[in-house]
């Protein structure tokens, strides 16, 4: 019977450590991911609300207030929001607390107003989630008092932080240009005209440093402006294109060059994908690579689409009524009545379609959001080189499509810029955006 008692001991004893201690560890691990998925959505709604795009004097004007500062930070919100959703419980139950700080650089901070900070935290913005859960439930190893009832107290936390990075004006700081990579890039060059800014500079970005024309967010700025892009081509002429500035406010596009096979398009019913430019459109173009800041660096091609690609029939219209899903009618809606904007889902957006959000339900992901590269053209009309000859991209615009009309004109609200100059010699920062946003919180 001792011998018994001895080794019932011993098997509670690594019950506790077995199960108790586990449970402690998932609940770390989950409160991780909490915090994780927290500080991406503040950085992310940092990024898309143009933020980055008044890089100077954001904290002068108050602008930056809207998104991460005062009583309510808007950004902040939507951390909390998240940790605490259904998906990230920890341990079965909501966070017990979530704090949200901002700071600028790699290092976080600990501000709980942005707006309090320099202009640093305009190029390059950090934000920093701690997640913690209280009271936890302790089983076995309640049998030897080790802890003082069944929930006890015992608490698990976990600290992220995430930077959404911008390069315009990134070598302000007396370093180097940084350019940016992203990905699935629309393949509509524009260029670098900004049709909302009547005072010099006009460009959006500058060639020469990257740093943004006419930086701001509304009721100034290029942050906010609407027009719409088009294909600048004579349909009767086989190939004639030009960069142009349309009657205003409107720009003018040519079709880059498409290379690989891009994937990730939707099957809709408004998707008649036929060829690899369409394809590049309405999914993911991965393996086009524009180099931003370098000579040479894209190219263009008037030969793999039609002559007249924004034709009623064309490749474009047709392709971006997939992309924004304008064909069933359940696209999304950006509400820019007021800033910071907000994104509203339509039906036939993937997340309402999963049942994780309801239809009008405010989001951060919307496949209406692209990504377009900036060429860097000179005095319009822009002479162009041979077509599958280089060009040199400065920079991008994150926009926001609102809608495709039947000539194929697509009308787009600009929600961020990102310029890198012409000759930028540092390695660039890859992502799926030209602000690109990625957590930085030591493993």
């Amino acid at each position: 019977m001792a011998l018994v008692a001895l080794a019932l001991a011993t098997i509670i004893a690594m019950a506790a450590l077995s199960i108790d201690i586990g449970t402690l560890y998932q609940a770390k691990a989950e409160a991780q991911r909490a915090a994780d998925a927290a500080a991406l959505t503040a950085a992310r709604l940092i990024s898309i609300s143009g933020l980055t795009g008044d890089p100077t004097n954001g904290n002068a004007d108050g602008t930056w207030a809207a998104i991460c500062g005062g009583a309510t930070p808007y950004a902040s919100q939507a951390a909390i929001k998240l940790a605490q959703a259904t998906q990230n419980f920890v341990d079965a139950a909501p966070a017990s607390t979530v704090t949200v700080t901002y700071g600028a650089g790699n290092t976080g901070g600990a501000a709980a107003d942005c707006s309090t900070l320099g202009a640093a935290f305009g190029i390059n913005p950090t934000v920093t989630v701690t997640v913690k859960r209280t009271n936890l439930p302790i089983f076995f190893a309640h049998v030897f008092s080790l802890f003082g009832g069944t929930y006890s107290g015992i608490s698990v936390s976990a600290t992220a932080t995430a930077e959404a990075y911008n390069s315009s004006a990134s070598g302000s700081g007396g370093g180097n240009m940084i350019p940016v990579q992203p990905r699935c890039v629309k393949p509509w060059i524009i260029p670098n005209i900004d049709p909302g800014n009547p005072v010099a500079p006009k460009y959006f970005v500058s060639p020469t440093d990257g740093s943004i024309g006419n930086p701001g967010v509304p009721p100034a700025g290029v942050i906010g402006e609407t027009f719409s892009i088009s294909a600048d081509c004579n349909p009767t002429i086989p190939g004639a294109c030009a960069l142009t500035t349309n009657p205003p406010p409107a720009l003018s596009y040519i079709p880059a060059l498409v290379s690989g096979t891009p994937g990730a398009v939707s099957a809709g019913a408004s998707c008649s994908i036929t060829n690899t430019y369409q394809s590049a459109i309405a999914g993911c173009d991965q393996s086009t690579v524009y180099a931003c800041g370098t000579p040479n660096g894209a190219q263009y091609d008037l030969t793999e689409n039609p002559v007249y690609p924004s034709a009623p029939t064309g490749d474009t219209a047709t392709a971006v009524a997939c992309l924004i899903n304008s064909g069933t009618g359940g696209q999304d809606t950006l509400l820019a009545t007021s800033y910071p904007f907000k994104i509203e889902a339509g039906f036939s957006n993937p997340l309402v379609q999963q049942g994780i959000v309801n239809d009008n339900d405010v989001v951060t992901a919307s496949s209406s959001i692209v990504s377009i590269p900036i060429y860097d053209s000179k005095v319009p009309p822009q002479v162009l080189p041979p077509p599958g000859t280089g060009i040199t991209i400065v920079g991008f615009l994150q926009v926001f499509i609102n809608s495709v009309g039947g000539t194929g004109n697509i009308n787009v609200t600009v929600m961020n810029v990102s310029g890198c100059s012409n000759n930028a010699t540092n390695t660039p920062v890859n992502g799926t955006s030209p602000v690109p946003v990625r957590l930085i919180t030591p493993p």
